[in-house]
């Protein structure tokens, strides 16, 4: 019996610390919309919702390229001042610069298509 009542205590206890949980969720702001609109059901809204997710990761596909051609073309560019070799940094920033257009306008053509 003093198993049941302890029981009932703690939960008691449990309930009432989620009524102020409750009170203090009711200030926050509510979720924003994606980019295409909400859309008539939970389906189309959960469509529009993965391509904002799918826009964003090109974004980030292109910037982790844009740091790695800076990475490169930076230690390209240390070792032509040592060497000499300018050609190969030459090769390296044009390449680079072709790679980060390719892959913006590949970003760019996938969000499109999704």
């Amino acid at each position: 019996m003093t198993t049941v009542r302890s029981f009932f205590s703690r939960t008691r206890g449990l309930a009432a610390g989620l009524v102020p949980a409750q009170a203090m969720a009711q200030g926050l702001p509510t979720m924003e919309a994606p980019s295409r609109g909400e859309g008539d059901g939970l389906l189309t809204t959960l469509q529009n919702y993965l391509y904002d997710f799918g826009a964003l990761g090109g974004l980030i596909l292109a910037t982790v390229a844009f740091l790695i051609v800076a990475i490169a073309a930076i230690a390209t560019f240390n070792e032509a001042r040592v060497r000499g070799e300018w050609s190969k940094f030459g090769v390296v920033v044009v390449v680079g610069v072709v790679l980060i257009i390719a892959i913006i306008w590949l970003a760019t053509k996938a969000a499109e298509i999704l």
